[in-house]
């Protein structure tokens, strides 16, 4: 079970999901890993129908999975997960194909550097890491080369891209030097961007790119000032308005979505109307909506 922590409530599915695969598969042997074992190893090793929690640095190396321990050991043996933060590096996936998918995602960072009050991510994935430039072409190489004509470029804190790097290269240099040096990639497109981390390169990149797919999702989770502020956000709503209207003059068309909070604590009714109306100031077309999930 390669579990999410995002929420409690992802949390408690990835729970009982385990519950009903013991009941089902009373002899086979559950391994847990993933976001909500690494923030929570203990209880996952409490649960008796858990055999091995394994980090998110663990879950990669073959070795983790060689020698499970023997039923009715203790919950401390159950657990084999490290400090995340003692990561340094994300090593790219070397996936060649992804069955009965039309596109595929290529992660090119991972973790994050920023400690937003709401959310639990930096100690899943521990802080950002980069996946080296070169690694990243190669890998959109061997995609395209198998076929497929879209390329999703993923991460958690995207933006961030390059900053562990030597020379710090940032996103849109990534966006350029995919687009061209893999001619056969017919779509690029980004997963999620923080619009106050967008560098001139990947702006430009939106106006002058055509296989650059004209479509932005939006770290932005509040419309109020206040909230934000609380959040630890690093954006006002004025910035992520005006970061709409340039990029509309840049590649008008463009389309925009969002992740949204709602309930975020101390958050007023009229707190929440701001978020109403940045939605329809940035013109949003598609939402990612989460009710507040203390942690």
């Amino acid at each position: 079970f390669n579990t999410c922590a995002v929420t409690a409530e992802a949390v408690r599915q990835a729970k009982q999901a385990i519950r009903k695969a013991r009941r089902e598969n009373p002899s086979a042997r559950i391994i847990v890993t993933g976001c909500a074992a690494q923030t929570e190893p203990q209880n996952f090793a409490a649960m008796d129908e858990v055999d091995l929690v394994l980090g998110n640095e663990e879950k990669l190396k073959a070795n983790s999975y060689r020698a499970l321990p023997d039923f009715g050991v203790n919950d401390t043996e159950k657990a084999r997960v490290n400090d995340i933060f003692s990561v340094r590096e994300t090593a790219s996936h070397m996936v060649d194909a992804i069955e009965g998918r039309a596109r595929a995602f290529v992660q090119v960072q991972n973790g994050c550097d920023h400690r937003c009050t709401f959310c639990i991510i930096p100690y899943g994935r521990g802080n950002s890491r980069s996946v080296p430039m070169g690694a990243v072409v190669e890998q959109v190489k061997r995609l395209a080369g198998n076929g497929y004509a879209e390329i999703v470029l993923s991460g958690v804190d995207m933006t961030s891209f390059g900053t562990d790097l030597p020379g710090a290269p940032k996103l849109g240099k990534l966006v350029k030097t995919i687009l061209r040096q893999v001619p056969d990639v017919k779509r690029l497109r980004l997963s999620s961007i923080d619009s106050i981390e967008a560098d001139d390169d990947l702006l430009d990149a939106i106006a002058t790119e055509p296989r650059l797919m004209p479509h932005l999702h939006l770290s932005l989770q509040s419309g109020d000032d206040m909230i934000l502020k609380r959040m630890k956000r690093r954006h006002l709503r004025d910035q992520s308005i005006h970061f709409c209207e340039d990029v509309r003059k840049l590649r008008p068309g463009i389309v925009f979505g969002a992740d949204i909070i709602a309930g975020f604590p101390t958050e007023t009714e009229a707190m929440f109307e701001n978020s109403e109306k940045i939605v329809e100031e940035c013109g949003l077309t598609h939402l990612h909506v989460f009710p507040f999930s203390p942690h």
